[in-house]
C-alpha cells in the first residue's frame, strides 16, 4: 500500500487565524491541499493530520474521503505530525507526504513523486528549479528513523543522510506556502489569472 500524509495540524500563528479554514477559490485552503492527495488513484489511503483547532477544521473541510487524526503533540512541531501520520500507516510500502498549507500543488506532481516507488533510491521528493520542496516519498525502511525525529522538523534530517530522486516539478505547479495573509492574496491573485496548471 502507498499511504498518503496531509500535514495540517499547526497553529497559523503567523497567518493570525486558522491557515486551515482560510478562503480560497471559495473553499477552505486545506481543501485544495487534501483533494490533490485524493486525487491520485495510486494512493491507496489519506490521513490528514490535525492539531490546532482540529475539531473546527474538522466540521468545515471536505476532507474528500482521507481520514482526520488529531495530533496531540501538535504543539511540539512537525516532527510529532509526521510521527502522528506514520503511526497510521505502520503496513504501507511507502508514504507521499504534502503540506496544508501549500494549495498550488497539483495530482499531476503528487503522481509523479508517486511513481517512483520503484526506484531504487529509499526517498524521493520533487524540486522546484532545483530547490527541494514537497510532495516528498518515503519508503518504509526510512520510518524507524523517521519515528525517532522530534521538534519543529520534517523529514529533512533524515532525507540529508539517504538517497534521494529529485523529480523536477517548477514548471508544473506553484509549491508556495500560505504562511500569511499577503501569501493568500498572492495565491489568490495566481488562481485568479489561471497560473496554476490543471492537475
Amino acid at each position: 500500500m502507498i499511504g498518503g500524509i496531509v500535514l495540517a495540524a499547526g497553529a497559523s500563528r503567523r497567518f493570525g487565524g486558522p491557515t486551515q479554514l482560510a478562503p480560497l477559490g471559495g473553499r477552505p485552503l486545506l481543501d485544495h491541499a487534501v483533494a490533490a492527495q485524493c486525487g491520485v488513484p495510486a494512493i491507496e489511503r489519506v490521513v490528514v493530520v490535525l492539531g490546532a483547532r482540529a475539531g473546527e477544521v474538522r466540521r468545515e473541510v471536505d476532507l474528500h474521503g482521507a481520514e482526520p487524526v488529531v495530533c496531540e503533540g501538535w504543539a511540539e512541531g512537525q516532527a510529532a505530525s509526521l510521527r502522528a501520520g506514520l503511526a497510521e500507516m505502520a503496513g504501507a510500502e511507502a508514504v507521499i507526504v504534502t503540506l496544508g498549507d501549500q494549495p498550488g500543488v497539483t495530482p499531476r506532481v503528487i503522481a509523479m513523486v508517486v511513481d517512483c516507488v520503484d526506484a531504487p533510491e529509499p526517498a524521493a521528493r520533487a524540486v522546484y528549479h532545483g530547490r527541494p520542496g514537497h510532495p516528498v516519498l518515503l519508503k518504509r525502511e526510512l520510518f524507524p528513523r523517521l519515528r525517532e525525529l522530534r521538534g519543529d522538523v520534517g523529514a529533512l534530517p533524515v532525507l540529508a543522510r539517504a538517497r534521494v530522486k529529485e523529480v523536477e516539478a517548477g514548471a508544473l505547479c506553484d509549491p508556495a506556502d500560505v504562511d500569511t495573509p499577503e501569501d493568500l492574496a498572492a495565491a489568490a491573485r495566481r488562481m485568479d489569472d489561471g497560473r496554476r496548471p490543471a492537475s
